[in-house]
């Protein structure tokens, strides 16, 4: 059985240990490697996962061992080291880690997996090996992706079937959820705090057609009481005219995918969400990671392109995709998003053979490391 470790620092939100542990978990299960995660930060770790324990160093939870990446690190010898090696989204190795791999016979396959990107010269960048300047060891840069020249996406091939079969309703009875009258429109929201989410909150108060809405405790519910004036504790539900919410606890992995699956329109947001709501097949607003000097609409734009290319009605998404981004009226891009609703569901199915067809994320790393063991 192959070592692999993955090393994991958690900057402000929750999309790096998010990509990392779903990747942990499907290399375990899927391509029988003993998976060693190490992580900076249990506590953010443990809102995703509540079995992990904040005050243990070393332990097993879903096949995969967790460990706690403290700024003291331990000396490894070279028996400890692992075939592969991964510092997700360029963090750090440390320097004595980094030397026992130099002093092993044969150092491991090491690689920086590099954060999500439509941009056209990913293509070009994805597998690419440096040398490291005083050490005998090489890093590949393994790039995830939309394109055949990439990593693809992280997918469990299970997740199409459960999503068929999958009863929202019933799901969200379960979770307290009063039932959704006919022709109401369910929309889950997950976001960062965003400055167009009260004109949008008032405008679906006075929506000719009834919204639900479906928010994980976090920012979102944060700025909703704040919007509200209401109780956003989870468990909440109250009623403001058009508009009815219901707060959920923050969960895990898999109860989100099942909100995704349950709602009519996603809002989504950084990097996981994100991923998640292209295989949910909803239409979705994504609210992007805002970087300094606005990169992140170059970003959002790379994405839109490639996104929108065969897409119905495809103005309207990329209005209101940049209206919730910052650039244009929020209420009046949703009007025309709403309007395009039974159009776009066709396109999330598509879109979604479409990138199943490039492979996993897991598979094609796992492939990738083969080629270079």
């Amino acid at each position: 059985m192959r070592r692999w470790d993955l090393f994991c620092t958690v900057i402000d939100n929750f999309g790096d240990i998010g990509v990392c542990w779903r990747l942990a978990r499907q290399l375990q299960a899927e391509q029988g490697i003993s998976v060693r995660l190490w992580v900076d930060d249990l506590a953010v770790f443990q809102r995703l996962c509540p079995a992990v324990a904040t005050q243990c160093d070393q332990q097993q939870v879903q096949g995969v061992e967790i460990r706690h990446w403290r700024a003291d690190f331990p000396r490894l010898s070279t028996i400890d080291m692992p075939d592969v090696v991964i510092e997700a989204f360029a963090c750090d190795l440390p320097q004595t880690y980094v030397n026992a791999m130099a002093a092993c016979r044969t150092p491991p396959v090491w690689l920086n997996l590099e954060y999500l990107s439509a941009e056209d010269w990913v293509s070009d960048c994805h597998g690419m090996a440096s040398r490291h300047p005083r050490l005998p060891l090489t890093k590949y840069f393994f790039f995830p992706g939309f394109v055949a020249n990439s990593g693809g996406l992280l997918f469990e091939p299970s997740v199409a079937a459960k999503r068929a079969g999958w009863d929202g309703d019933r799901h969200l009875h379960s979770l307290g959820v009063p039932a959704k009258p006919i022709g109401t429109l369910r929309i889950s929201l997950f976001c960062y705090p965003n400055p167009a989410l009260p004109a949008l909150l008032a405008h679906w108060a006075q929506s000719t057609q009834p919204i639900q809405l479906l928010v994980p405790a976090g920012r979102a519910s944060e700025q909703l009481a704040n919007w509200s004036g209401r109780s956003c504790e989870p468990g909440a539900n109250w009623q403001h005219d058009a508009l009815s919410v219901s707060i959920l606890p923050f969960t895990d992995q898999t109860a989100y995918d099942q909100l995704l699956w349950s709602a009519d329109v996603n809002f989504v947001r950084g990097e996981d969400s994100f991923v998640r709501a292209q295989w949910a097949q909803q239409p979705f607003v994504w609210h992007i990671y805002p970087q300094s000097d606005d990169v992140h609409h170059v970003k959002l734009d790379a994405f839109l392109d490639r996104y929108l290319e065969a897409c119905p009605d495809a103005e309207a998404v990329s209005q209101c995709w940049h209206a919730w981004n910052g650039r244009g009226d929020m209420v009046e891009t949703w009007v025309a998003f709403a309007a395009a609703l039974p159009a776009l569901r066709s396109h999330g199915p598509a879109w979604a053979a479409r990138l199943q067809a490039l492979g996993d994320l897991a598979g094609n790393l796992a492939r990738f490391v083969e080629s270079k063991l």
